[in-house]
């Protein structure tokens, strides 16, 4: 017999992290990520079944480019957005929203990455407002407004 916890465990916790990483000029890192279309976004990914936010936002974080968490802080407030129907299967019966928890890594300035080759293709440095265009994800945009200066001003 199958118990609660061992169900849950076969399917993605709906919970995630969003780690925008960026110099105090405005520059702010993208990555491709690697699916039909390519999608630009900032670090990302869902938390493991007993993982707090902070040591997701680490973990991937690290994953994703190889960067080190010194001075990774949260920024600004968790927000629930629906889960796409082609991503419902991962989730269990009934899930529909995941709640994603943003982060921040500010940079001296721009460094290479090490990105994970089965996740991402990809990697870019661009200005705040070249970043707020590509991303496609509605939460990437409002992390990128509300973590990162406007260089403009």
């Amino acid at each position: 017999m199958v118990n609660a916890g061992q169900r849950a465990l076969r399917f993605r916790r709906p919970e995630s992290v969003l780690v925008v990483v960026h110099t105090p000029d405005g520059r702010v890192l993208l990555l491709r990520r690697r699916a039909p279309g390519g999608y630009w976004q900032s670090v990302t990914g869902a938390l493991h079944w007993g993982e707090t936010p902070s040591e997701a936002a680490c973990r991937e974080l690290h994953e994703e480019t190889g960067l080190g968490c010194a001075g990774l802080e949260p920024c600004g407030p968790s927000a629930w957005f629906e889960i796409y129907p082609q991503f419902l299967d991962r989730y269990a019966p009934g899930v529909t929203h995941n709640l994603e928890h943003v982060f921040r890594l500010e940079l001296p300035e721009p460094v290479p990455v090490r990105t994970a080759p089965a996740e991402h293709d990809a990697w870019q440095w661009m200005e705040r407002e070249a970043a707020l265009r590509r991303v496609g994800s509605r939460t990437n945009r409002a992390a990128i407004l509300r973590c990162v200066p406007d260089s403009r001003l």
